[in-house]
């Protein structure tokens, strides 16, 4: 089923999943007992709290040219981007990458669905470059999971 949504009402809720994704790599973060991996969400977690802020910026009309009025209406099926799995406390950290991992790719392709239905120009180069971010965001992770799920022996 597709939804009409305004351009205001999408913002909004990327702004609620960039909290969301925010909250999940900081208590993730925490629960860490590997450094790099602990850093790692920590820093993923402060990346998305940059994309939360620049979002809030097109919300309020501060980024100039190029953005599309909050009060056009769109039809955008954004449920199909941004629904994450559900994380559950038994969940190992392998699940746990591959969640983030899931994440970070609903992100990319909700930014480059966005960028997409605007004009040429700073704000969509906005969107194009939050995408970018998302996609490395869900290469680093992808990573991490490699780590845990492959771990290298003694032998190589």
């Amino acid at each position: 089923m597709i939804t009409q949504l305004t351009v205001q009402a999408v913002l909004e809720k990327a702004i609620e999943k960039e909290i969301e994704s925010q909250q999940l790599y900081q208590n993730l973060s925490q629960k860490m007992t590997n450094e790099a991996a602990r850093n790692a969400f920590l820093k993923l977690s402060r990346e998305e709290q940059g994309h939360e802020d620049l979002l809030r910026k097109y919300l309020r009309g501060e980024l100039g040219e190029g953005g599309l009025k909050k009060e056009q209406v769109l039809d955008y099926r954004i449920a199909e981007h941004l629904e994450p799995p559900a994380v559950t406390p038994s969940m190992g950290l392998k699940e746990v990458f591959l969640v983030a991992a899931s994440r970070e790719k609903a992100s990319h392709e909700f930014y480059l669905s966005l960028a997409g239905v605007h004009p040429a120009g700073r704000v969509r180069s906005l969107l194009e470059r939050l995408a970018s971010q998302e996609l490395e965001h869900k290469r680093r992770v992808e990573f991490l999971y490699t780590e845990v799920a492959f771990p290298q022996t003694d032998g190589g």
